[in-house]
């Protein structure tokens, strides 16, 4: 069976804007899902997001929303709010981003959600949650990283680092995804409403139980966020970078050996944050630059990988070998079947809501 066949029965009605909701439901139309995603008149804001041309549609935007149907509605419109609750009618899941409450202004709350399709998934993704004080507070990814200590723990010892993709956004989207394709399978052939309240603040606090747990609440203080010699960025002669994540001792004496500092070895496991051995291997990798690192170390079994670019990406060979990407952004992550998930890169704009229907292949 092919990818594109999983979800071949499902219909998506995506309200959202900008990434996390986008992206949600363009994992889900990746593997078949036929959604139709309604933006407001101007629409979505992402249309033209961190791209120079305005003639032309963002590639981000054609990545996030690839496979989609797009039509734009007027929802304080009684003509469009209508020809929205025709969408609901037949769909299986309704995903909006809305702050707490303004569906419901809209004239769609729970009650009148259910009166229209009795079996509907509705998926509300918000930054905080539909309850607790800060429901209807505004925010975006920065904010949602401080909120979960993910910013406070991540970054050198002199400062936080702003996390780039805005990772609480994705984490929201994967935590959207997971949610509604549970509830299909719980919902299974029993048509029954199920009602999904995720937040993209809780989504990535759930992301920091190392630090929670391990109460390692200091910035490049623990192995895994910088406090370790053998788990590390380094920085060449030329600029470039290089990362070591020889955790177990194997591979840590393997890079030792290659680096003929067999002295190494045995401080492995030093009082962290090692400074004193960060530094040293810090002033031995940036003696040269990063061609004879990747020369000595490629072959090196010692977790060693080089910092590439976007545009070396395509270069790579594990990346060429995977086909895992293509001038329209990375393809589906994954194979299924031993091949690879045939993406459709294509959107296509309804200019008339109204002659709008589902796939009847579905």
């Amino acid at each position: 069976m092919k990818a594109q066949n999983f979800l071949a029965n499902v219909r998506i009605i995506d309200l959202s804007q900008y990434i996390p909701g986008p992206f949600a439901t363009r994992q889900l139309a990746d593997l078949g899902a036929d959604v139709i995603k309604v933006e407001p008149p101007a629409g979505d804001p992402m249309r033209f997001f961190m791209h120079g041309n305005d003639d032309e549609l963002s590639p981000i935007y054609c990545h996030l929303n690839r496979g989609k149907r797009i039509c734009k509605l007027d929802l304080k419109s009684a003509a469009d709010k209508q020809l929205l609750c025709e969408f609901i009618k037949d769909a299986d899941i309704l995903l909006e981003s809305f702050r707490p409450g303004v569906l419901a202004r809209l004239g769609f709350d729970r009650n009148e959600l259910d009166r229209i399709n009795p079996g509907l998934i509705h998926c509300a993704l918000s930054g905080y949650g539909q309850n607790g004080p800060y429901a209807s507070r505004a925010g975006h990814d920065i904010n949602y990283n401080a909120l979960s200590s993910q910013s406070i723990v991540s970054g050198t010892a002199q400062r936080p680092i702003i996390g780039y993709p805005p990772i609480a956004d994705h984490a929201g989207a994967m935590q959207a995804s997971v949610a509604m394709l549970a509830a299909l399978h719980a919902r299974g052939n029993h048509r029954s409403s199920i009602y999904l309240d995720i937040s993209i603040a809780e989504s990535i606090m759930s992301w920091q139980y190392l630090p929670i747990l391990s109460n390692a609440r200091e910035r490049a203080a623990s192995i895994l966020n910088g406090g370790a010699a053998c788990y590390n960025i380094y920085q060449c002669a030329d600029g470039h970078f290089v990362s070591i994540g020889a955790i177990e001792t194997g591979f840590w004496k393997n890079f030792c050996d290659a680096l003929q500092q067999p002295l190494w070895i045995t401080r492995q496991y030093e009082t962290m944050p090692q400074q004193a051995l960060i530094a040293e291997v810090a002033a031995q990798i940036s003696r040269h630059p990063l061609n004879y690192w990747h020369l000595l170390l490629d072959t090196v079994d010692c977790c060693y990988a080089p910092l590439l670019t976007p545009r070396q990406l395509s270069a790579n060979p594990q990346i060429l070998a995977r086909g895992s990407l293509s001038e329209a952004g990375p393809n589906y992550p994954g194979r299924i079947n031993n091949a690879a998930v045939e993406i459709d890169a294509s959107i296509t704009e309804i200019e008339d809501p109204q002659s709008l229907h589902w796939d009847p292949t579905s």
